[in-house]
């Protein structure tokens, strides 16, 4: 039997962790620990999705909690290090980009245990974001490379990383998707439980959105010219926003508050995933500035407008449904009466974004001999 250890720690994790723990637990010959960081810890942001995705409870909780980027990196690698030390995984297995993702990655590379980052290869070239340096470390020193597009097997190459070591899967957010969509919960439920119902009844729909990245909300002018243009918007179609507790922390910092009166902009709690998958689906279009979602609203088909100046996943763009608006505001005005007037932009489902990239990444786990 070999031992494969996958580490989750924030919210995005849980969508690419889930379907590869049941694609592990399902093919002969591996045997699969969970260890959750705990980078995200309260119960919307982590603990509902083992619930929603069917996951079971995690073997390992680490409880690191918040902190500055070093301050959690550490953390989860002083708690995880003795983890990996006693349970001596064949493979530990990371996904995506977040602190606890490089933090497993490196003691696992010291400790000499293989290493696997499910997500590789996926760049934006701007290095001021935090996680575009947890991707590239990450990758230097895996073993094994998972990709969920071509283009990403290019950009490991231009960075010296032999192709013996990747392998191309698919997307396996796709297939957290595909295989929940059936239960996600309808947006009219999710707003009627608000006290919103009225939003879905507008006859221009409504549109999403979620917003969370520092370089749109640390800084208070930046966040406020946002909202502002987010309330214009608002004033062509309703705008559902389910706020993620830093950025309403910092809006609530900024006195920004006040932008919301009178507004059609519908504030939430943060909402698990099946009822953001609801939200997704039955939105008229989608502001984010999160990865995850234009890869989502990809699979779905739903036009998404990124808020931001690049992206790390260029095939939302180049085959999917996603365009890149930054915070223009006169562009985005301009886009969002386009989805209006004519559905906005269309696209195809990528190759191998097909619900089965799990199985791929496992089936390569139970024959790799590193």
């Amino acid at each position: 039997m070999r031992k494969i250890m996958c580490v989750a720690g924030a919210r995005p994790n849980f969508m690419k962790v889930g379907p590869i723990m049941h694609a592990l637990r399902a093919t002969p010959g591996l045997q699969s620990v969970l260890v959750h960081t705990g980078q995200h810890y309260d119960l919307a942001m982590s603990e509902v999705f083992f619930d929603e995705l069917r996951i079971h409870r995690p073997d390992r909780s680490l409880n690191v909690g918040s902190g500055s980027h070093a301050v959690q990196t550490a953390q989860v690698m002083l708690a995880i290090e003795p983890v990996i030390a006693e349970v001596r995984p064949d493979v530990v297995v990371v996904v995506g980009d977040v602190n606890s993702t490089l933090a497993a990655a490196l003691v696992a590379a010291k400790l000499g245990v293989s290493l696997a980052h499910v997500e590789a290869g996926l760049r934006s070239f701007d290095r001021t974001m935090p996680e575009e340096i947890n991707r590239v470390l990450t990758d230097q020193i895996a073993t094994l490379l998972f990709t969920t597009e071509r283009g990403a097997q290019a950009n490991l190459a231009r960075e010296g990383i032999a192709v013996e070591r990747v392998r191309f899967v698919g997307n396996v957010m796709i297939d957290s998707l595909r295989a929940c969509l059936s239960r996600a919960v309808p947006a009219r439920k999710t707003l009627a439980a608000a006290g919103r119902a009225a939003v879905v009844e507008a006859p221009e729909g409504f549109a999403l959105l979620t917003l969370h990245r520092p370089s749109n909300v640390d800084d208070p002018k930046t966040l406020g010219d946002l909202l502002e243009t987010i309330r214009l918007v608002s004033e062509m179609l309703p705008v559902v926003f389910p706020m993620h507790p830093r950025t309403a922390q910092r809006i609530a910092n900024a006195g920004l508050d006040a932008v919301f009166a009178g507004s059609r902009i519908v504030r939430l709690e943060p909402v698990g995933y099946l009822a953001m998958l609801g939200l997704m689906r039955d939105a008229r279009l989608v502001f984010t500035d999160s990865g995850g979602v234009q890869e989502e609203t990809t699979g779905l088909g739903v036009p998404c407008l990124t808020l931001r100046d690049n992206t790390e996943r260029p095939i939302t763009i180049e085959e999917g449904t996603n365009e890149l608006v930054g915070r223009d505001r006169e562009l985005i005005l301009v886009k969002t009466r386009d989805v209006l007037a004519t559905g906005g932009k269309t696209g195809r489902v990528p190759e191998l974004w097909d619900g089965r990239s799990a199985e791929r990444i496992a089936a390569h786990l139970a024959e790799s001999p590193s």
